[in-house]
């Protein structure tokens, strides 16, 4: 998919590795300017030059989602630098930090940390960006939810929170928002193979592997999304041709959250 977007900056959260330097990678390719933020910087950084280039622009930014004097720091200099900001992708992201447990025996600092960044970290970056783009009474902004938002899934209450709250927020941003000439919307992607997929799933040596082949019977394409697939999904969102779609969540899941596809 090839999409004009020339001469627009956009800010990717997570940008370092995984589905945000996919998502970072193809907004370069279409002609926007990015800035990726991480707090892996030494990833950051090395993400950031591959993908620059003689007539493509990547740059490097540390800050942490949830903190908001690092992304109003993030923000300001992207404005002064860049000249504005046009698309925001609210990417960054984590998922159980110890070992998956039912709702009362949840660990506490788990849910803190995965609510502080999945969710507040989306309200934080959001609400310091929307400032700048109200100036040209214009933007994009995706929030990239999880399908585990729109079905919940056992001993993961923290994630499957967050992520559902992700999917309202931004129908409620949409609405706040539209109005003012800034669409909103969010991306739900089902599992995705990843360097954390695979080191929970998908690696001989994964956490869960042995749960891996139930995990794809629920999944009618019968494999994992790649980075790629879901980054497209974003591409499609921020496109200038998507200019009537505001409020959607596109799920790219592979049909699991279609229904059952196995036999009872």
């Amino acid at each position: 998919m090839k999409v004009n977007l020339t001469g627009q900056v956009a800010l990717v959260t997570g940008g370092a590795k995984g589905i945000g330097r996919s998502i970072a990678e193809l907004l370069v390719s279409n002609g926007a300017a990015v800035v990726s933020v991480d707090i892996d910087m030494k990833t950051n950084e090395q993400t950031a030059r591959e993908l620059s280039g003689t007539d493509r622009t990547c740059i490097a930014l540390a800050g942490d989602v949830s903190d908001r004097d690092q992304m109003e720091q993030v923000v300001d200099n992207v404005s002064r630098k860049m000249g504005g900001l046009d698309i925001l992708v609210n990417n960054a992201g984590i998922n159980t930090l110890s070992d998956r447990s039912p709702i009362h025996q949840f660990s506490s600092d788990d849910w803190e940390q995965i609510l502080k960044i999945d969710l507040t970290g989306v309200f934080v970056t959001s609400q310091v960006s929307i400032p700048v783009m109200l100036k040209n009474s214009a933007g994009r902004i995706v929030n990239v939810s999880s399908v585990a938002g729109i079905v919940p899934l056992r001993l993961q209450s923290a994630f499957v929170a967050a992520k559902a709250g992700v999917i309202n927020l931004t129908r409620s941003m949409a609405l706040e928002l539209g109005p003012k000439g800034i669409l909103v919307n969010a991306v739900a992607p089902g599992s995705t193979l990843t360097q954390g997929t695979e080191a929970l799933f998908y690696g001989p040596n994964g956490a869960y592997s042995e749960k891996a082949a139930s995990l794809i019977a629920h999944i009618p394409l019968g494999r994992p999304a790649q980075v790629e697939e879901v980054a497209h999904a974003v591409l499609f969102l921020v496109a200038p041709e998507s200019s009537y779609i505001n409020g959607t969540t596109l799920v790219v899941d592979g049909g699991w959250s279609a229904g059952y596809h196995r036999d009872w």
